[in-house]
């Protein structure tokens, strides 16, 4: 048996590695035929930095960057990639959390930069030790290294929201892993920070364009740039398969300002509709993962066991470690605060059956969370309380019909809050979230006020969620999909290999020219006109 998986695992290998080289293949065929027909480039040219997206493959956001940058240089606009080439003594997706002293795979990102970049303007960038700083970082602790700041830089700051993630945890533990982990991100980023520098003052570049923007090395070349008055363009994985959301602010926020008139008309209502029929049956995909394997509905004893309560509240929870997070945490140091305050709501209202639902990402392979809900209510012991039912993130129950049940939701900033409002819920949110900019769900101004409404709900009678609150949810949901999610499918498929990951499709690279692209114009029109990133709508 031993011998047998062995041999399934060494052909698995063998295709994931034969679909790489393929895929390497055809990306240099197109990069040769891009450099063959973009026009001799004139002016200030877009600097593209890419670290944090893949290794041994092409990952969406890689792509996203990729063929943005091919669309500009066949409009004649100067193009310069900033490529990693052992610029990090450790970077977050080749941390090894098990053997951190183990050095990051970068022959095989070398390889990948080799095919992305083909016939590029390429400036690479290695490490770079300070010996002054190395002084400085010896011996500091936990909070010291979370803090540090190097010649105004705030390096520690710049450098958490990577460690979070690559951790799995929010609060990070005093340990050596964790402590090595801080200490040589924050090397590497001022190494980049160093070299970025050096970079600016060479090219002298109109903008910078990153991915995502919270992951270090974008963070640090980000705020070298934003120091030097410099644009910079961040991107994110749109809500649409095979979709990027692009954004002069940072791309984890998502920020999107709906203009007041705009209102949906009946094809476009019609057009929302069809989506929201799939999506609440578990059928969307987002970022190449389906969520939703399968879905059920409410088991009868659950149903037959809520009935012995006066009313039914949802509390949907996020993943601790992701890079929105930071956004969120206005009223609440963190979501398991306001969990701790949740839980002490339910003491003080048995009649109320809060059921308490861990997001399945939770449970992720490959991204589990270290630090959990589920860990939290076992901690907490939250399940003795009679008032109390918790859903594990592997539990492929219906949000949507828990909703249906519900007096009001609770959410910290999940978008099922956005869901459950189009579902005509009133929703109370307790972080900040894309869709709260948009007037969508009660979001209270302070900690203080949260409790007060909280409590207000659950006394009541009875409550109804205002109707311009699942009117905002539905044109702002419309706006997502419709308006501020680029497709790039018309390039881009999925490698057949690993989910996530993407091939280019053969085309034209004269497909990739604003007059022949609508995401492409957009694209443009964004990096070098200051233009919103909206598609348009005939």
């Amino acid at each position: 048996m031993a011998a047998k998986n062995l041999i399934l695992r060494a052909r698995r290998r063998l295709k994931l590695i034969c679909a790489h080289q393929k895929s390497d293949q055809r990306t240099r065929r197109a990069a040769a035929l891009v450099a063959e027909q973009a026009p001799k480039p004139e002016g200030a040219p877009l600097v593209f930095f890419n670290a944090s997206t893949r290794l041994s493959g092409m990952s969406l956001n890689a792509a996203f960057s990729l063929l943005s940058a091919w669309s500009l240089r066949l409009q004649g606009t100067p193009v310069v990639n900033f490529v990693c080439q052992r610029g990090m003594t450790q970077c977050v997706l080749g941390t090894d959390r098990a053997e951190p002293p183990k050095a990051p795979p970068c022959q095989s990102c070398m390889r990948q930069s080799r095919a992305l970049y083909h016939d590029g303007v390429n400036k690479p960038f290695g490490f770079g030790s300070d010996a002054a700083l190395d002084k400085a970082l010896s011996g500091l602790d936990l909070a010291g290294l979370s803090a540090f700041s190097w010649q105004g830089m705030p390096l520690g700051e710049l450098v958490l929201p990577s460690a979070r993630w690559i951790l799995r945890r929010h609060h990070l533990q005093e340990d050596p892993v964790t402590l090595r982990i801080l200490r040589e991100y924050i090397r590497s980023a001022w190494s980049i920070s160093l070299r970025f520098i050096t970079l600016l003052d060479e090219v002298k570049p109109a903008a910078v364009v990153v991915f995502n923007g919270m992951q270090y090395p974008e963070a640090a070349a980000r705020w070298v740039a934003r120091q030097r008055g410099l644009p910079v363009y961040s991107h994110e994985v749109g809500l649409r398969p095979m979709s990027a959301f692009f954004t002069p602010g940072d791309a984890t926020a998502y920020p999107l300002t709906l203009p007041e008139d705009f209102e949906l008309n009946e094809t476009q209502n019609a057009r929302l509709d069809a989506y929201l029929q799939k999506r609440f049956q578990g059928n969307f995909i987002m970022a190449g993962v389906r969520f939703w394997p399968e879905m059920s509905g409410l088991d009868p004893e659950f149903v037959a066991h809520a009935k012995n309560f006066r009313q039914l509240v949802p509390v949907f929870t996020n993943v601790i470690f992701d890079t929105s997070q930071p956004h969120a945490n206005l009223l609440y140091e963190d979501m398991f605060t306001w969990l701790d305050e949740v839980l002490e709501s339910a003491r003080a209202h048995p009649d109320t059956l809060f059921v308490i639902r861990a997001h399945p990402d939770e449970a992720r392979k490959g991204k589990a969370s270290e630090e959990s809900v589920a860990e939290w209510a076992r901690r907490k012991q939250v399940e003795q309380l009679p008032n109390i039912r918790f859903i594990r993130p592997e539990t492929y129950i219906s949000s949507y019909d828990l909703i249906r049940m519900a007096k009001f939701v609770m959410v910290y900033n999940s978008t099922i809050g956005l869901e459950a409002s189009i579902l005509g819920a009133l929703v109370l949110a307790a972080g900040r979230s894309r869709y709260s900019q948009a007037d969508t769900v009660n979001f209270p101004a302070s900690r203080q006020e949260y409790q007060r409404e909280l409590e207000k709900l659950l006394l009541a009678q009875a409550v109804s969620a205002p109707e311009r609150c699942r009117q905002n949810a539905r044109r702002f949901l419309y706006y997502q999909l419709y308006r501020s999610s680029l497709p790039f499918d018309a390039f881009l498929e999925e490698d057949q290999t690993w989910a996530g990951y993407v091939r280019l499709k053969t085309f034209d690279p004269r497909e990739l020219l604003p007059e022949n692209s609508p995401t492409m114009r957009v694209i443009s029109d964004g990096l070098l006109a200051g233009g919103d990133f909206l598609l348009k709508e005939d």
